[in-house]
C-alpha cells in the first residue's frame, strides 16, 4: 500500500468523517473532511501485525506490555531526537491531552494562571478551564508570514498567580519548528518566573527539509527541574485511538509527585496501546516516518500552491506537522463570511481558528494529512468558491 491509495473513513465511527456534518454542516458523502488532527493513512504493518496477533489470542485480561514498550521509546528518543531517557522517567496516559489534565491537577493550585502562547492547540484550554484554572494569553507575533515569541511583553503580563507555561512544539497550528535560541528563551522565561514547563512535543517526529526539532530536554539542563515532557506515536503513526501518549519527568521529585498523583487515580495503560508504540518505535516504524514526510512535503507544496493562487488568502509556511493554517484576512471579509464560502460552497470541514485563542480569529486550520488527490480537489473547491476575488 502506498499513501496515495484511496481510503473511505465513511461509516468507520471516525470522528473526523463521520461527525463533520453535526458540527459542520457538510455532509460526508460529498465533503472533504479536513478538521480533526488524524490522518486518512493506514498504520505501518509493523503495528498493525502486531495488534493481529494480539487480537489473535482471543485472551483480553490484565496484560503489561511495560518492558517492551519503555525500550522502545529509550530507542526511538536516543536514535530519532538523541535524547537519553531514564526508564523510570516514563509514564503512559491515555494521550497528551490526558497528561495535561493530569499534570494540572499534580502541579497547580485551583485559581492558578496557566500560561498558553497563542493560538495553540484548542484542547489546552478546554482543560484548563475545566480544572479552574485561568488561561493567561501570550499572543505569539507574526514576522516575515510566521510566528515568532516576544518574551519582553510576556514578562510585562506576568503577576506572580502564574505557575505552568505549556509550550507547543513543534507549533500547532502555526507549524512552526521553534529554533534553538527560541526553545532557550522558553527554558529562561520558565526560570523567571518559577513556572513548571511542560514541553508538547507530539508533532515532535514530523519535521520537514530545512528544519530541525531540538527536544527540551537537549536544549538546557539547567531546566530538567522543572520540566515535563509529553510526547506520543499517535500523530506520527496515525494511531490516535490507542489513546497512549509518554509523559516523560526527568527530575525526580517532580517524578514522585506525579506518580503519586497517577497512583490516587489508578491511571493505568492500554495494553492494545503499548504493544502498538512498542512495534511503532522500531527501525520499521523509522522507515515508513520517513517515507510518510516525503509524501507530506508534495501534499505541503500542492496545497500551498493552491492557496497562493486565491487572491486573498495566505498560507503559513509549515515547517512541522500536517496541519496547515491558512489565513483569510487579506480578503477584507469577516470570519463568518470566509467560513460561510469553506463549508457551504466548497464543502470543505476545517477548524476555526478563533477556537485556538488570541490572534486566531481570521485563520482556518486545514489538515493535508490524506491522499494528495483530496488536496488537489481542496485546492479545486476552494478557488471555486472564492472566484470572485481572481
Amino acid at each position: 500500500m502506498t499513501f496515495d491509495t484511496p481510503t473511505d473513513r465513511r461509516g468507520t465511527h471516525s470522528v473526523k468523517w463521520d461527525r463533520m456534518e453535526a458540527s459542520y454542516g457538510v455532509s460526508p458523502e460529498d465533503g472533504l473532511a479536513m478538521w480533526v488532527a488524524d490522518m486518512d493513512f493506514r498504520v505501518p504493518d509493523c503495528v498493525a501485525e502486531r495488534v493481529r496477533e494480539i487480537a489473535d489470542q482471543g485472551i483480553y485480561a490484565y496484560t503489561s506490555f511495560e518492558p517492551d514498550y519503555s525500550d522502545a521509546i529509550r530507542w526511538w528518543m536516543q536514535t530519532r531526537h538523541g535524547w537519553q531517557v531514564e526508564p523510570e522517567a516514563i509514564f503512559t496516559t491515555t494521550g497528551i491531552v490526558n497528561a495535561v489534565g493530569l499534570c494540572l491537577d499534580t502541579f497547580t493550585a485551583p485559581g492558578d494562571g496557566i500560561v498558553l502562547f497563542t493560538p495553540v492547540y484548542h484542547a489546552f484550554a478546554r482543560v484548563i478551564r475545566a480544572a479552574g484554572r485561568r488561561v493567561v494569553e501570550c499572543p505569539l507575533v507574526t514576522r516575515d508570514g510566521r510566528y515568532e515569541m516576544d518574551f519582553d511583553a510576556y514578562d510585562a503580563q506576568m503577576t506572580g498567580a502564574e505557575t505552568m507555561v505549556i509550550l507547543c512544539s513543534p507549533h500547532n497550528p502555526g507549524g512552526r519548528v521553534w529554533t534553538r535560541d527560541e526553545l532557550q528563551g522558553v527554558a529562561d522565561f520558565a526560570r523567571r518566573h518559577d513556572l513548571l514547563l511542560v514541553s508538547d512535543e507530539i508533532h515532535h517526529d514530523l519535521v520537514f527539509p530545512g528544519h530541525r526539532h531540538i527536544a527540551m530536554p537537549n536544549v538546557d539542563p539547567g531546566v530538567l527541574d522543572r520540566l515535563v515532557m509529553l510526547t506520543a506515536p499517535s500523530k506520527t503513526f496515525n494511531m490516535a485511538g490507542l489513546h497512549t501518549g509518554n509523559t516523560i519527568i526527568p527530575d525526580p521529585d517532580l517524578r514522585a509527585r506525579f506518580a503519586a498523583r497517577m497512583g490516587a487515580l489508578s491511571v493505568a495503560p492500554n495494553s492494545f496501546g503499548q504493544a502498538a508504540a512498542a512495534a511503532a518505535y522500531s527501525p520499521q516504524g523509522a522507515a515508513w516516518v520517513d517515507a510518510l514526510m516525503d509524501y507530506l512535503d508534495g501534499n505541503r507544496r500542492a496545497f500551498d500552491a493552491a492557496i497562493a493562487r486565491i487572491p486573498g488568502l495566505a498560507s503559513m509556511p509549515l515547517e512541522g506537522t500536517f496541519l496547515a493554517w491558512v489565513d483569510f484576512s487579506g480578503t477584507g471579509m469577516e470570519p463568518k463570511e470566509f467560513i460561510r464560502r469553506v463549508e457551504r460552497d466548497a464543502r470543505i470541514a476545517t477548524n476555526h481558528g478563533a477556537s485556538f485563542g488570541t490572534g486566531g480569529e481570521s485563520f482556518l486550520r486545514f489538515n493535508i494529512g490524506t491522499q494528495r488527490a483530496r488536496i488537489e480537489e481542496a485546492g479545486e473547491r476552494l478557488a471555486a468558491a472564492f472566484a470572485d476575488l481572481q
